[in-house]
This record gives C-alpha cells, structure tokens and sequence, in this order.
C-alpha cells in the first residue's frame, strides 16, 4: 500500500462518487480490518495475491462473521482494486477472483400496524424526565411519525433542515444515497407532530431535529430514544429505524400500492432491492390464510 493510493481513493470517494460518510467510513474499516489481519505480512496493497484474498475469506468465515459482513468488507476491498485499475495503473485486482458465499435471503422483520400505533403513542404516553427540555417528547414522537410516514433512512431523517418540510405540499425533500434527492408525500399525523414539536421547541430554522442541547440530533441519540420506548412497550423485538422503513414500506404493498411506486418512495435505485417486501407480503397472506382458512 501507498499512502497516496488510499488518499487518492477516498478523496475520488467523496468527490466524484459523492459517497456519503457512513460508506468511507465503512471503506476505510475494511481496508484496515484487512491490513490488521495481514500483520507483519502486510507489505502493500500492490504485493497482495488472490491467494491472500482467499485466506481472509476463509478467516472470516471460520470466524462466524454474517455473509452481509463479509460481503460488505470484500465489496470496499473491490472498489478500492478496481480504482487502483483504473485510476491508478495497477494491472489487474486480485480480488476479482474471489468468490464469495451467497448472500444471505432473510426476510426483513416488520412490526404490525397494532405495534406502529403502540410504538407511535409511547412518546406523549411516557413520564416525561423533569431533567430534559419539555419539548424533548414531542419531538421523539415527531421524529417515529415521520420515519413510519415516509419510510426515511436514517441518514435521510438526520440530515433534514426545517426548510425540507413543505407543510402546504405536504411533502418533505430528502437527499438520499449517491445525493439523489427525492420528494416523499407526509401524512396528516407526522405533520402534526412536527409542526407541535417546531412550535414547543422555537425551532424555526436550521437543523429539524434537535438535542437537548440544541444541535443537530446525532444517530446515537435515535437509538438511544428507540430502546428507551421499546422498554415502554409490549413490541418482543428491538427497534430501529430500518425495521420502520421495512414496515413502511410493507404496509404500502399490503395496501395495494404498487411497487415501483414505493421504489421511489424508498429511493432504491434498483426495482431489485425494492422486491424484497413483496416476499415479506406473501409471507404475511400465507400465515393469514394458515391461521384463519379452515382447511388450510
């Protein structure tokens, strides 16, 4: 490895590529989970041979790693090789030849739609703590209002600035992955909760969601709000955030929505990863049919 090589690569990343922070994050933990691994035997990026890709392989698997970390670790290790081919001169990827397992075809978990109005009503349900700012309730009720409304990322939701809520469009503006930015439709509720968190809060302009201390809410305090409200509900699984775009957007097709339409609603960019749910919908039909069919 050269220090120029990574450099060069993150800086085409973050610039040409437009890679939001959470995947240079990502790539540089797996370049250097790589060169950890390697050790001593580590002598650069242009020395490493396939048969070394193949060894990391077999260590990650014998290590009991997900195929969805393995694959995510490997696709970094192939983005960099590939930029190193293009950009760089090198003359070919040894991690080209790697083949990886298959990746793995778990169904997302989706809460019910008795479980959504349970989680939706802890916020305001719950004794507020005489410690924290009196509007903090109303925007934790805002901000699960608004992820089962429009199925954000998290990402998507932390990066919102009051300007991106159109409340007489009843819309809100979303930059997504790759900076493509997309207009999500908002239901009644969320614009509700928004708009008396907004109120309680004196937030008019600037980042939406904000901490107790008045910044941008961070990803940590998200989490922190999703299991502190899971403790206060009957919901047997934890909670996070994807597991409400999986709701969301499986509810939509339950619904008869139709799936290029949630495509776009979610912001996938391939009808592929979009196809998931209508698996998980059909899984929902069959336990129906299995539960209530009297020969079934």
């Amino acid at each position: 490895m050269t220090d120029r090589d990574e450099i060069a690569f993150f800086e085409f990343q973050a610039t040409e590529k437009s890679g939001s922070r959470r995947t240079l994050e990502n790539y540089r933990d797996a370049l250097a989970a790589y060169q950890k691994w390697r050790g001593d035997k580590f002598s650069g990026w242009r020395d490493e041979e396939a048969d070394d890709f193949r060894d990391y392989l077999f260590y990650l698997m014998k290590q009991d790693f997900k195929r969805s970390t393995i694959r995510l670790r490997f696709a970094a290790l192939r983005s960099f090789y590939k930029f190193l081919v293009l950009r760089r001169g090198m003359a070919g990827s040894p991690v080209a030849e790697v083949q990886l397992p298959k990746p793995e075809r778990g169904l997302p978990v989706v809460l019910t739609l008795s479980q959504i109005d349970e989680l939706l009503a802890v916020p305001l349900r719950s004794e507020p703590d005489k410690r924290s700012p009196v509007w903090l309730p109303l925007r934790d009720a805002a901000i699960l209002e608004l992820f089962y409304s429009c199925g954000l990322r998290i990402s998507e939701l932390l990066a919102l600035d009051v300007r991106h809520v159109d409340f007489i469009g009843e819309s809100v503006r979303v930059m997504g992955k790759g900076s493509k930015e997309r207009i999500v439709p908002v239901g009644g509720p969320a614009l509700n909760a928004i708009q008396r968190y907004r109120q309680e809060a004196s937030v008019t302009s600037g980042p939406l969601f904000l901490s107790s201390r008045r910044k941008r809410i961070t990803q940590q305090a998200v989490d922190q709000l999703l299991k502190k409200y899971l403790k206060r509900s009957n919901i047997p699984f934890a909670i996070s955030p994807h597991k409400l775009r999986h709701s969301f957007a499986t509810h939509l097709l339950d619904a008869g929505a139709d799936l290029r339409s949630v495509q776009t609603l979610l912001g996938h960019a391939s009808l592929s990863t979009t196809q998931i749910y209508t698996h998980v919908t059909k899984e929902r039909l069959k336990q129906a049919y299995d539960t209530a069919h009297p020969r079934a």
